[in-house]
């Protein structure tokens, strides 16, 4: 019984951030109002995107998925981390456990890949725009967000099972305020060798080979928009990828940051990297709605109309 119960322990703790505990409320704040944008700036997103036929366009289905993938990602994280700051609610259960590692990383490979998606959108607009509407058919961008959904699902799947197989009578103190693969493998006293060599270098390698990918798919854009005579038709085309590039910025800069700290940076104190971790999965969901309402004319003409029209009703 004592090692069936290892192998299916009932629960974890969420220990939260460790040595800022009296701060945990304060901390709360900003959590809250950053989930708070980000929950409402995706759905009115997604809402403008499902109901404008003018923005049924592949950039902006593409859109549409990173929107809903960002939704899923600050929900799998922010509202435990808040319950944990503010009500001190530190078990998660190990079936739950799971299910947040599972989503957590799986948004954030299926994030990577609609990057990729879109880079290649962006790529097709500018380099073969005579082709564009022959390329990009619905059954292609159909193909496209299967292949990416079925990828990040076969990547991230083998964590759950590699997490399953592994007892845990140690301990189940885990020093964060949510579940990720390694953090909750290292509470193991069993060999996690092929939970370090399976969830680090196979989800980064699909990483890299998306941010390598882009960047071919920007050398050939910017070389197609130099070779352009009109200095006003560089700005356009250049202007497209603005805001597809301050995301990519946005997701890529501190994601990798993140893991080179965690390999490297051992004289980071922990309480930091925690709080940069949760940042990372809060703050870009909140931000790529305002950067995308921002840069791009067709969504920031229609959530002007939207609140417009709401003033007016």
């Amino acid at each position: 019984m004592h090692n069936l119960s290892c192998y299916n322990p009932p629960s974890f703790i969420l220990v939260g951030i460790p040595g800022l505990e009296k701060f945990h409320i304060w901390i709360g704040i900003p959590f809250c109002v950053i989930y708070v944008v980000a929950i409402v700036g995706n759905c009115i997103l997604l809402y403008l995107i499902s109901v404008e036929q003018s923005l049924h366009e592949p950039m902006f289905i593409f859109l549409s998925m990173l929107a809903s993938t960002d939704l899923i990602l600050s929900t799998a994280t922010v509202p435990k981390l808040l319950s944990n700051l503010w009500f001190g609610f530190q078990e998660i259960t190990f079936s739950g456990c799971l299910t947040q590692m599972f989503f957590l990383h799986f948004s954030f490979v299926v994030d990577s890949a609609i990057l990729l998606a879109m880079a290649f959108d962006r790529y097709v607009a500018i380099c073969l725009p005579l082709r564009y509407n022959t390329i990009l058919t619905p059954q292609v961008i159909v193909k496209i967000i299967v292949s990416i959904v079925v990828r990040s699902f076969s990547v991230i799947l083998p964590d759950v099972f590699l997490l399953k197989r592994l007892p845990f009578c140690k301990t189940r103190l885990i020093p964060h305020t949510y579940c990720e693969h390694i953090g909750v493998a290292r509470l193991s006293s069993a060999d996690i060798s092929i939970n370090i060599w399976y969830g680090f270098s196979v989800p980064l390698m699909t990483v890299i080979s998306d941010v390598i990918l882009i960047a071919v798919s920007y050398i050939f854009i910017l070389r197609a928009v130099f070779l352009l005579s009109s200095q006003g038709a560089r700005q356009k085309a250049l202007s497209t990828c603005g805001s597809h590039v301050c995301v990519i910025l946005m997701f890529y800069t501190p994601a990798f940051f993140s893991i080179l700290a965690h390999r490297f940076g051992h004289s980071v104190p922990r309480n930091i990297l925690i709080l940069f971790a949760n940042f990372y999965v809060a703050i870009p969901p909140a931000l790529n709605p305002v950067v995308y309402g921002v840069k791009t004319k067709q969504i920031q003409d229609k959530i002007l109309l939207f609140f417009s029209l709401g003033k007016t009703g």
